[in-house]
């Protein structure tokens, strides 16, 4: 690791901005989309930890559906920091600000059936979900049409997952135990 310190913008501050977004209206932004980026990481892993554990008669279709969606997220991620920065912000980006500013809870390091692991990535989906719509109204409020755009096309992405994994724990299924 360098022991350079050339500093250009300390994390947890908020600059003026190319957009002219007001600054006060930038930092609640800031901070919303910081949640939404710490949420996201979390999803992400958990979802990739999915992906990688997989087993049983569905593991094809579930190993590239969750491949999909930690991917989608992932890059929704991406947006969400780089529109942090165009508003003055500075996206986390450490490992440690991450898990601090997430508002949810991952998976342990264990192992779980599919059906619990599921269960489990779909309530993280409802969390975040429910994030989201606030923060498109704290946008929408503050006067930042583009943030709330933004976020609600990954809202969308959101949804249409969470509709899929809803569909995966159905009871109606054509695999039996033997």
């Amino acid at each position: 690791m360098s022991t350079q310190k050339n500093v250009r913008q300390q994390a947890g501050t908020v600059e003026e901005n190319p957009v002219r977004l007001d600054k006060e209206k930038a930092e609640q932004i800031v901070e919303a989309l910081n949640t939404d980026l710490a949420n996201a990481y979390v999803l992400y892993h958990q979802l990739h930890k999915h992906h990688w554990n997989v087993e049983g008669a569905e593991h094809l279709p579930l190993h590239k559906f969750l491949q999909e969606a930690y991917e989608d997220v992932e890059e929704a991620a991406d947006e969400v920091a780089e529109r942090l920065q165009s508003i003055g912000g500075v996206p986390h980006a450490s490992m440690t600000a991450l898990s601090e500013n997430a508002t949810v809870e991952p998976e342990d390091e264990d192992v779980y059936d599919i059906r619990t692991s599921l269960s489990n990535d779909l309530e993280m989906y409802g969390d975040i979900i429910e994030g989201y719509r606030d923060h498109i109204e704290l946008a929408q409020g503050l006067g930042d049409p583009t943030t709330a755009h933004m976020l609600r096309e990954q809202l969308e992405e959101l949804e249409e997952h969470a509709h899929v994994i809803d569909h995966y724990l159905a009871d109606d299924t054509l695999v039996t135990d033997a």
